[in-house]
């Protein structure tokens, strides 16, 4: 009896440790998306899609299929991206949906609304480290969006008819 309770503490720890090294040494996962990856990232990825210093101008919208008015304005980032992508623009739609809805939920939404808008995910449960790292006065609810291009940054914390998000957009073209 007591051999068997050291070979099965042995089998516990050693998934245990197993189970903490996946989480330390996180990989990019990839779920198929009509023939695209939907991309899935923690903070620290996501970060290199908000501070991209080139000749763009990039709308980042955080939203979720969950949140009535996410999905409300996102044919508007859609007709953004579709309107501008020849004047430098580029429209981003960060997800924050819940990972056992990745399949269920995200990719058949994604897939249903036909969104051309580049969709990743972040996927990091730290949010009270990495919300003010987004805007230091963000309190976290969504839709949340960001406009930057190298010279000028803006957050919004609101919702967008499209012609506030066109306005607002100009002010960067400008």
């Amino acid at each position: 009896m007591n051999k068997l309770s050291v070979i099965l503490f042995l089998i516990v720890s050693n998934l245990l440790i197993f189970s903490c090294a996946n989480k330390n040494n996180k990989v990019v996962e990839s779920v198929q998306v009509k023939d695209d990856n939907l991309e899935i990232y923690d903070f620290k990825e996501i970060s290199k899609f908000l501070n991209n210093k080139d000749d763009k101008v990039y709308v980042v919208n955080f939203w979720a299929t969950w949140c009535a008015p996410c999905v409300k304005e996102l044919p508007y980032f859609e007709k953004v991206q579709a309107e501008y992508k020849d004047k430098n623009v580029e429209v981003l739609l960060i997800s924050l949906d819940f990972p056992h809805q990745f399949e269920s939920k995200l990719k058949p939404f994604i897939k249903n609304k036909g969104l051309k808008s580049k969709v990743i995910v972040l996927d990091d449960v730290d949010s009270n480290s990495w919300i003010p790292k987004v805007d230091k006065d963000w309190s976290g609810s969504i839709p949340a969006t960001i406009i930057y291009s190298n010279n000028s940054r803006k957050f919004y914390e609101k919702s967008f008819t499209y012609d506030e998000l066109e306005e607002e957009l100009k002010n960067f073209l400008n």
